[in-house]
């Protein structure tokens, strides 16, 4: 079967498509037959060597996918996962193949209205946004929340995550062609980028957010601090912006009583038994409602896995972007 490899960690312009052996089913795994895989920042990352994950190459990229189940491991009974359910699926890597085993724990049921694509635009970041807003930030119904990174994959999952959970979402984006894409994925304002801390206030009347999704980080790092109303929280998601990890001034968090918190999804998520599904458990009455819904913005074929990687690398992808399989 075919897989997406690294086979020396010199970026995505030098991904492979090899041919691997099939998967067979282990002990509480299923095997899945890929229809289509997320276009993701740890498999761009992952090609280069920067990941704190550093497997040996060759591996197979691919941190979430979405398929259906073609046969299950000897002790899976009990799991929730059937031969022939359609599914999707995380892992750390290896989901870009044809076929993929993996813990029966780490994939999850998908409505009946819910796509291949849409699938595979699920796991790591709307499961990272819910962790984010419902557990570090502990945003609720009422509460006001500023994504940065808007118009991108955890950007558009974090917007409509916490409009499942009942808060307001104003979007933080670049230009105004990703700012009608924010809108378009749930976002009840958005704003520009260059001035965002006065436009945010104008809209807050003053009183400011309650918690801010940043997974850009940069030059906006200290005006993020700033739109924070009290008790506000800062979550930290990633620096896609590449300038550097910022610093925090800690005689400003202790003034205005606000937070930083670290979002690690994937650390805390993975060493904990069941914590997915649970997560997953509380996202499907949003998908069922359609408040979540994946924005798809771009699709690919297979062999192009390493160009879709450039396009995120360079922030030419808008929403989620989806290598199909076949």
């Amino acid at each position: 079967m075919r897989a997406i490899q690294v086979i020396d960690t010199t970026g995505p312009e030098h991904l492979e498509v090899r041919e691997v052996d099939e998967p067979t089913a282990g002990p509480d795994e299923v095997v899945v037959e890929v229809e289509s895989v997320g276009v993701a920042f740890p498999d761009l990352l992952l090609s280069r060597g920067e990941y704190q994950l550093k497997p040996e190459p060759p591996f197979t990229l691919g941190v979430d996918f979405a398929g259906r189940v073609v046969s299950t491991g000897s002790t899976t009974e009990g799991t929730g996962s059937t031969s022939e359910q359609r599914v999707a699926g995380v892992l750390p890597h290896g989901g870009a193949a044809e076929r993929v085993a993996v813990p029966a724990s780490f994939v999850f049921p998908l409505p009946d209205g819910t796509s291949y694509d849409e699938g595979a635009a699920l796991p790591m970041n709307y499961l990272t946004a819910h962790f984010a807003l419902a557990v570090r930030g502990q945003v609720g119904a009422g509460d006001t929340v500023l994504v940065h990174g808007a118009a991108g994959g955890v950007g558009t999952a974090s917007l409509q995550v916490a409009k499942g959970l009942g808060a307001r979402t104003i979007a933080v984006t670049s230009t105004e062609e990703k700012a009608d894409f924010a809108r378009a994925a749930g976002a009840d304002d958005a704003v520009l980028l260059d001035g965002f801390k006065d436009a945010v206030g104008e809209l807050t009347r003053g009183r400011g957010v309650d918690a801010v999704v940043d997974v850009v980080g940069g030059d906006a790092f200290t005006d993020s601090l700033r739109v924070l109303a009290p008790l506000g929280r800062l979550l930290v998601i990633g620096f896609a912006a590449g300038q550097g990890i910022p610093e925090v001034k800690v005689n400003r968090l202790l003034l205005n009583n606000i937070d930083v918190r670290g979002v690690g999804w994937g650390a805390y998520a993975m060493v904990r038994p069941g914590y997915m599904q649970e997560q997953w458990a509380e996202l499907l009455p949003m998908i069922e409602a359609g408040v979540v819904r994946p924005p798809i913005g771009s699709t690919y074929s297979f062999e192009d896995f390493g160009t879709a990687l450039l396009d995120l690398d360079q922030r030419r992808m808008l929403g989620k972007g989806v290598v199909r399989v076949r």
